[in-house]
């Protein structure tokens, strides 16, 4: 039987022992005040020093702060409990309470989600934000409640790029004949397959290895993933052609989320959106040190012309006319006007 850390409050390993027997949600009976304590389980892929991460950090200790002490986020990283997919697996039947999972691999459970691994579907980064924080973006966080998951907020990603061992990608073109890893969405897959490359999904975890021994020749990630992961040892070129920008969701387990008490939804949904607000900020400072440090590293940054990836992945996206379900989030997102900048007003 595996084994996972408890924990006594944010960050802090206090036992081992087998996560077997754990719940998702825990009632413990304080020792010095004989009050009961709800325990929620947020399991989920990255690294301790991930922005993403410290956010949820940041929202187990509002969480805590916030209750008095009486709810508590116990946080599991780096994959100790499973892959982002077998994470959302534990969150349907109710063995976890949350995870953060990339929407590209959240939409094998939420079928709207395909849209957020579309290639160039928004115009810009205003108008990624003004649509995840919009009606649609609302919209789309409830659309996952017939298969047991509640969105409860978005963490910021940034945008996705191609990064190789040893080839350097200026266009497409280059692409072709390349082993490159995705992650397990199949809208990510055909995206590849678009451009010309060969996609292959490996686990975030396996995917070092995978590039050190040549299983893959190519992966595509943003700039805090791609440095903290140390993937720039191994990899000499990073392609900065943004192609998708991919969002982060934070997920609760409806079974979960429906035994707690009506004032702790309100707690935990307001710290969701305060740890949400947080990571924007962090996320940017660590996107500009990623791309900084992976360049001293050795690493050559390309900025390349987006014009042939975009008209590449033309066809890709007018195929879904032929699902009337997806076109209409696709059509939605395409109508959201981002608010006008500080230039413009």
């Amino acid at each position: 039987m595996g084994e996972v850390a408890t924990r006594s409050d944010a960050g802090k390993v206090c036992l081992w022992i087998p996560f077997g027997v754990l719940l998702p949600i825990l009632i413990v009976l304080g020792c010095d005040s004989g009050r009961e304590t709800t325990v929620i389980k947020l399991a989920h892929g990255l690294d301790v020093t991930h922005p993403v991460h410290r956010a949820m950090v940041r929202m187990s200790e509002i969480v805590a702060e916030d209750s008095g002490g009486m709810v508590r986020m116990d946080i599991y990283p780096s994959e100790q409990l499973g892959s982002e997919r077998e994470c959302v697996e534990l969150l349907q039947i109710g063995s976890i309470g949350m995870t953060k999972v990339s929407a590209s691999v959240a939409e094998s459970f939420i079928p709207s989600f395909k849209v957020f691994s579309l290639p160039y579907l928004f115009r810009d980064r205003d108008h990624l934000v003004a649509v995840l924080e919009g009606e649609v973006g609302r919209a789309l966080l409830r659309d996952g409640q017939e298969s047991r998951l509640r969105g409860l907020c978005y963490f910021d990603a940034g945008s996705r790029s191609f990064y190789t061992r040893d080839r350097r990608i200026d266009s497409p073109a280059d692409l072709t004949g390349l082993k490159v890893r995705t992650q397990e969405s199949a809208t990510a897959m055909r995206m590849v397959r678009a451009l010309g490359g060969s996609a292959t999904p490996i686990s975030w975890g396996e995917l070092y290895t995978a590039l050190q021994q040549g299983v893959v020749d190519a992966a595509e990630n943003n700039p805090p993933s791609f440095h903290l992961s140390r993937h720039y040892e191994v990899c000499q070129y990073y392609c900065l052609d943004e192609h998708t920008s991919v969002p982060d969701v934070l997920l609760m387990s409806t079974r979960v989320w429906e035994d707690l008490d009506p004032h702790v939804k309100e707690l935990v949904q307001r710290a969701a959106r305060e740890a949400a607000e947080y990571q924007k900020v962090i996320w940017a400072e660590a996107s500009d040190e990623a791309l900084a440090a992976v360049e001293a590293a050795g690493v050559e940054i390309i900025r390349p012309d987006k014009a042939p990836f975009e008209e590449a992945v033309t066809a890709l996206i007018e195929e879904y006319r032929g699902q009337p379900e997806i076109w209409a989030w696709i059509e939605r997102i395409r109508a959201v006007e981002a608010p006008p900048t500080e230039d413009e007003r």
